[in-house]
């Protein structure tokens, strides 16, 4: 264990992940008291029962703690990515059955892993969670996916700083999309009024986005950095008939439904109580995976009223035609959107397609048409840790020049 100095920190309170690396950093201690109460703390940490699984790091911004129980004389363990990129040997809890450890890695980090016990004077080598290798074929390896970001300092609430506020709206009934309710939220900025119409963003999938966008709004808002935005948060429909969600029927089809139902229903809502700007110029539309082409397709459909386009991981592949739209940019004169795309290498290789080489493909199409794009490529999966990560540069990306 570390010096006595971290061990007082652990047992400080609750432990996290960058007092156990500290706990850590020295050699093994001698002391079975303290060891147990570092193992009491780790088993707190992660859950008695998951210990035993193999359970998935504790993240604390770049430091990731990894925790396992593995009985036995003879064992030894340690985190192994697929491709051998990390390891991390995990260090045995004094006597106990109990292997943890912790480290601080890059902004950016991405792979896929397991924990590999290896037992016995022959070294035989289990992984656990035992893995499905058919499945494993399916997503571009058998290990579980882990990455990790620093947090941009814009997307946290800055003290003293104006905040806006959050409205919820709940089980609304569209006419576009009939036999359907959903949840939506509108964040108006403190520096909303009524003399001076805002610009908006609607975001897809809205109960995620809803509570860490704002931060991010103010913060940039505050700045000058983009102009005054009102935040509208939109999840998808459910069905009436119990039929579950009508996401992918409103996010994947190439028509101008969506864009439709945010024109003619959402957005004048939006304007009974706070005024808005109806120039495309001032209308932004973001989304992630299905979400993130259903906010293209907003645009690519209605160049007229949404102007600029923020996908996460989107899925233009062949759901319901997504793949198309490469061809499409290529052969179609060029529209008047401005679009930002976000993807890792690491993103889904399934039966509708492989999402990085799509969004690749996107891009390329984007470029011989002549748009205005830009592009955050990473190791990562398909998950929002990256473009939330990013939120701040490419919102301010987006927003530049305006209005234009």
């Amino acid at each position: 264990m570390g010096s006595a100095d971290a061990v007082a920190t652990q047992r400080a309170g609750a432990l996290t992940p960058a007092a156990l690396e500290a706990a850590l950093a020295g050699p093994a201690p001698d002391d079975p008291a303290a060891a147990a109460d570092l193992a009491a703390r780790v088993v707190a940490l992660f859950g008695a029962g998951a210990l035993d699984e193999g359970p998935a790091p504790r993240v604390e911004e770049l430091t990731a703690a990894w925790a396992v129980r593995a009985p036995g004389e003879d064992v030894r363990v340690r985190v192994l990515a697929d491709d051998n990129s990390f390891s991390l040997p995990l260090t045995r809890l004094g006597t106990t059955g109990l292997f943890a450890g912790a480290t601080t890695l890059q902004s950016g980090t991405a792979f896929r892993w397991n924990y590999e016990v290896t037992a016995g004077p022959g070294g035989r080598r289990t992984l656990l969670p035992d893995v499905d290798e058919a499945a494993a074929v399916r997503v571009r390896g058998r290990g579980r996916p882990f990455e990790i970001y620093a947090t941009h300092p814009e997307c946290r609430a800055q003290p003293g700083g104006l905040r806006g506020r959050l409205t919820a709206h709940r089980a609304y009934r569209s006419t576009v999309f009939p036999a359907t309710t959903r949840d939506w939220w509108v964040y108006v900025p403190a520096e909303c009024r009524p003399d001076a119409p805002a610009c908006v963003m609607v975001f897809q999938d809205g109960k995620g986005p809803k509570d860490y966008v704002p931060a991010v709004l103010d913060n940039l808002i505050a700045r000058g950095d983009i102009p005054v935005t009102v935040g509208v948060f939109v999840d998808p429909g459910v069905l009436d008939d119990g039929g579950g969600s009508n996401r992918s029927f409103e996010y994947d089809t190439l028509s101008d439904q969506y864009a439709r139902f945010l024109l003619d229903e959402i957005l004048p809502l939006v304007g009974q109580d706070v005024a808005l700007r109806q120039d495309a110029a001032s209308r932004a539309i973001s989304g992630i995976s299905s979400g993130g082409i259903c906010s293209f397709t907003v645009a690519w459909e209605r160049p007229d009223a949404f102007g600029k386009v923020l996908s996460w991981v989107g899925s233009f592949t062949d759901i319901r035609g997504g793949h198309n739209y490469a061809p499409l940019v290529r052969k179609t004169p060029r529209k008047p959107i401005r679009v930002f795309l976000q993807d890792g290498k690491n993103d889904l290789n399934v039966g509708a397609g492989d999402w990085w080489l799509a969004n690749l493909e996107l891009a390329s199409a984007l470029a011989f048409a002549g748009y205005d794009f830009a592009t955050a490529w990473g190791n990562g999966f398909h998950s929002a840790l990256h473009g939330r990560a990013i939120l701040p540069d490419s919102l301010r990306w987006l927003w530049r020049g305006y209005p234009g």
